[in-house]
């Protein structure tokens, strides 16, 4: 009876390289992360123990201003002065109990941040998943192997250098890390978080991949190529459609074909008192046609976010726009009413999405293209925001 023969098919295989875990955070919640640690790193605060306690206290606080904290979770920090890292944060104004410290470790104490209770002009406009996401990966990193039991100024920085490390693990110092932190890199090394450390460049270790901010997928790199690509298009054409120098003439000549109540318009914008507009921009800005700006869908995805921040826009928009108009005597700029209602850091395509959104929702109403007419809309007048004698004109 012939033998059986019976092949050892587990030993010819060779072993498979270990999958390496995904990135905890996308290029968003990465910028999330940065724009995070740069909000503490630019606290007064005196101490690495406070810093290092403000991270964990801003995220949780990033939405409802309030943030929970239990004794356990500060012991968890491990930091050396846990009164004094409470006296900092209560130094801001952060409304934070001595019972942290001394109470239940197991009770929850709720610290209010003032500034993270603004509607407007949040420091931290997160969306509900980002802080999520943030927060767990800012967990990850502090209790990761080789820094769990280090101490603050070791972990923070730890914080930090994945925060601003690519996909590919390098990346450079960031100006804003705190000094102390500066002083425990050689550690980061030494513990095995950094794999190299050579003047402000590091590299992370490869078991730290994961918790890189600076990743990018394939997508969104082309993504990055077509914006960028967009919006050298975009300069191009402003620079060829861009006319020659307006004359006071030619000026002259343009105003006298338009009608009486666009020149009324136009010689509210040009004498106002309060704007002091210079000749070629208010000739510029009538005379030309406006070049549209590019929106890609990365400015689309910082729009969900800015408009989740900014909830009441849109009333905000024109209740300003008729105390600018009572006080100019013409409507705001895209520009003006931005920086009026203090909603800052806005790209140009960005704000122009923000303010043709408002538009569209019928909150603000303009004659495009005649600039300087942004005046309240039906939706505002349904609320009773409307000009003297507009809704009277909106009824008929």
């Amino acid at each position: 009876m012939p033998k059986t023969v019976i092949s050892d098919q587990t030993a010819a295989t060779p072993p498979s390289k270990p999958v390496p875990p995904p990135f905890l955070l996308t290029a968003r919640q990465g910028e999330a992360a940065r724009a995070l640690l740069s909000y503490v790193a630019a606290l007064p605060l005196a101490s690495v123990d406070a810093q290092f306690l403000a991270v964990v206290v801003a995220i949780r606080a990033a939405r409802s201003g309030v943030g929970n904290v239990t004794g356990t979770d500060l012991r968890s920090l491990r930091l050396e002065d846990p009164h004094g890292a409470v006296a900092g944060l209560a130094a801001l104004g952060w409304q934070v109990s001595d019972s942290l410290v001394d109470g239940n470790p197991d009770t929850p104490v709720g610290i209010k941040v003032p500034e993270l209770s603004r509607e407007t002009d949040h420091p931290l406009p997160l969306g509900k998943g980002t802080r999520s996401r943030v927060s767990g990966w800012a967990m990850r990193a502090r209790i990761a192997k080789p820094v769990k039991k280090a101490g603050p100024a070791t972990r923070l920085a730890a914080l930090f250098l994945a925060a601003h490390s690519s996909s590919e693990l390098v990346g450079q110092i960031p100006a804003h890390l705190p000094e102390a932190c500066r002083a425990a890199l050689p550690e980061l090394v030494a513990k095995g978080f950094l794999a190299e450390l050579s003047g402000d460049a590091y590299r992370l270790d490869p078991a730290m991949r994961h918790l890189a901010g600076m990743f990018r997928t394939a997508e969104e790199i082309a993504e990055l190529a077509e914006q960028e690509e967009a919006q050298r298009a975009a300069r191009a054409a402003v620079a060829v459609a861009e006319p020659e120098e307006i004359t006071p003439d030619q000026w002259a000549e343009w105003k006298s074909g338009v009608s009486p109540a666009l020149l009324r318009h136009v010689e509210a914008v040009e004498q106002c008192p309060l704007c002091r507009f210079s000749f070629g921009r208010v000739a510029q800005a009538f005379m030309s046609t406006p070049s549209a700006v590019p929106a890609p869908r990365s400015v689309v995805s910082d729009y969900d976010t800015w408009r989740a921040a900014h909830p009441d826009c849109g009333r905000e928009a024109a209740t300003f726009a008729v105390d600018f108009r009572a006080e100019h005597g013409h409507g705001p700029s895209y520009s003006q009413l931005c920086k009026g209602l203090r909603w800052k850091k806005l790209s140009r395509s960005l704000r122009g999405l923000v303010v043709s959104r408002i538009l569209a929702d019928g909150w603000l109403t303009d004659t495009s293209p005649v600039p300087w007419t942004l005046r309240p809309g039906k939706a505002a007048h349904a609320q009773g925001i409307a000009l003297p004698g507009q809704v009277a004109r909106s009824a008929r």
